[in-house]
């Protein structure tokens, strides 16, 4: 199977622009940018398709290597429903942006600019994170306890009528079942 270099280099290039176009803050050019992504996915599956074949039915082909394989073609048409779908919300929120501001660019809020301007001291910052670093030290787990433990053992001892007879990886014992000779 050969591989089009010229398929792999278009597909590489659709992938960049729509990073690039995704990292803007315009909602129309990352709207673009995600159908530019759509595409380079489904040109993706099909470079990993391979070579064309028959159909995968019952009977269709005399060997297994003459069909062509039935999962990227899946996996094509649900990229094709997840960027529809995808497309159709964004559009909506363009379309919403721009009758509530005649823009469609995203703003900073109070607390982008918040975050933007905080000048925190960064050694300030480590000398905290490595004392609690050393009080979490000692505990061995974040769920001390029985009242805060997410997951309880529950075995065959704990209820009567509870039968274990799920397969395990130790021999069996002489006269439980096995193999005696």
């Amino acid at each position: 199977m050969s591989v089009s270099l010229v398929l792999i280099v278009v597909m590489a290039v659709l992938f960049a622009c729509g990073v690039y176009a995704m990292l803007e803050r315009s909602l129309t050019r990352v709207l673009i940018g995600f159908l530019l992504l759509g595409n380079a996915t489904n040109l993706l599956l099909l470079i990993v398709m391979g070579e064309p074949g028959v159909a995968p039915f019952f009977g269709a082909a005399a060997s297994p290597d003459e069909m062509s394989d039935p999962l990227p073609q899946a996996l094509t048409l649900t990229a094709i429903v997840i960027t529809f779908a995808v497309s159709a919300f964004l559009l909506a929120l363009i379309y919403r942006s721009w009758q509530l501001g005649q823009a469609d660019t995203v703003e900073d809020d109070e607390a982008d600019r918040a975050i933007r301007e905080r000048t925190a001291d960064v050694d300030d910052t480590m000398d905290d994170e490595m004392e609690i670093e050393d009080e979490d030290d000692d505990a061995t787990t974040d769920f001390v306890g029985l009242a805060t433990a997410p997951i309880t053992i529950v075995s065959s001892r704990d209820f009567t009528r509870l039968r274990d007879d799920a397969p395990v990886d130790r021999p069996a014992e002489p006269g439980k079942g096995g193999d005696e000779t």
